[in-house]
């Protein structure tokens, strides 16, 4: 079985990081390794949490793992909290060559970058991004990769690509820019350096915003990239999954820190 090493925080309460990872990527018949950065009672989004930082912990903990020989087929980097967390998964990455790397780089959204980040953060994020095979920004953190304005929203789809090809050029040969509202719809776009294959898939906008959508979208495509499916299908089927369930999640009403319902539709990803 092929296993993911997954670099993320854990949130008690609310559906993202970790807490997606395990069950979205165990259904697509792939070995979920988790390699927490942190541990919060509930995700940050919430008034009230506790925060457990394990940066000085990470470390030995892959150390561990290098002496049991482990391996993995892929290694999947989402939110890191500090440069330090930053440099030890560089190096995690630098000590397994063999593995596909997915980093998603998270510094922001909607032309802002999230407070914990500053410049020197971002830049050190960039150069994470260098190491990946597969990377994954939204909008905004696609314009900040690339020196580009990243308030700027009424960008074209010749642009978007131009943006996808700059980001290759730093190392991954696959860029996956999410989240791009086109009007009345919400697209993904995709650049396979090593095929120069370009496209978009796009669905309507239900105008509702939930946490950890992204989290799930890239464990999807992380489990299914690893099983040997071609990036077409698998963003097709991960962009499908999430309006699923974020359609039905919107009939409840709840909170948006609580994530989307997706435990009621797992068995769609068990028959892929």
């Amino acid at each position: 079985m092929k296993k993911i090493a997954a670099i993320n925080d854990l949130s008690g309460i609310g559906r993202c990081s970790l807490s997606v990872a395990l069950p979205i990527i165990s259904a697509l018949k792939v070995q979920c390794c988790p390699f927490p950065t942190s541990i919060l009672s509930s995700q940050t989004g919430y008034p009230k949490f506790t925060f457990l930082d394990l940066t000085n912990e990470m470390t030995n903990y892959y150390k561990v793992w290098k002496d049991l020989n482990v391996n993995f087929d892929c290694i999947y980097s989402g939110f890191l909290g500090s440069i330090a967390q930053i440099d030890i998964v560089s190096k995690f990455i630098e000590e397994n060559p063999n593995a596909f790397i997915v980093v998603d780089p998270i510094m922001g959204d909607d032309g802002v970058l999230y407070p914990i980040f500053n410049e020197e953060s971002c830049l050190k994020i960039k150069e994470l991004v260098k190491l990946s095979n597969l990377t994954t920004p939204n909008l905004t953190e696609a314009c900040f990769l690339t020196g580009r304005d990243i308030t700027k929203r009424d960008l074209t789809r010749n642009e978007i690509v131009e943006i996808a090809k700059d980001i290759s050029k730093l190392g991954p040969d696959k860029v996956i820019i999410t989240g791009i509202l086109e009007g009345d719809n919400i697209s993904n776009m995709a650049y396979d350096k090593t095929t120069d294959e370009i496209f978009f898939t796009s669905i309507k906008y239900n105008n509702c915003s939930y946490s950890g959508t992204g989290d799930i979208f890239t464990s999807i495509l992380c489990a299914m990239i690893c099983r040997g499916f071609d990036l077409v299908y698998c963003v097709n089927t991960a962009t499908n999954f999430i309006y699923k369930v974020v359609e039905y999640s919107a009939k409840f009403n709840s909170d948006r820190n609580d994530g989307i319902r997706f435990e009621e539709f797992l068995s769609d990803l068990t028959k892929i």
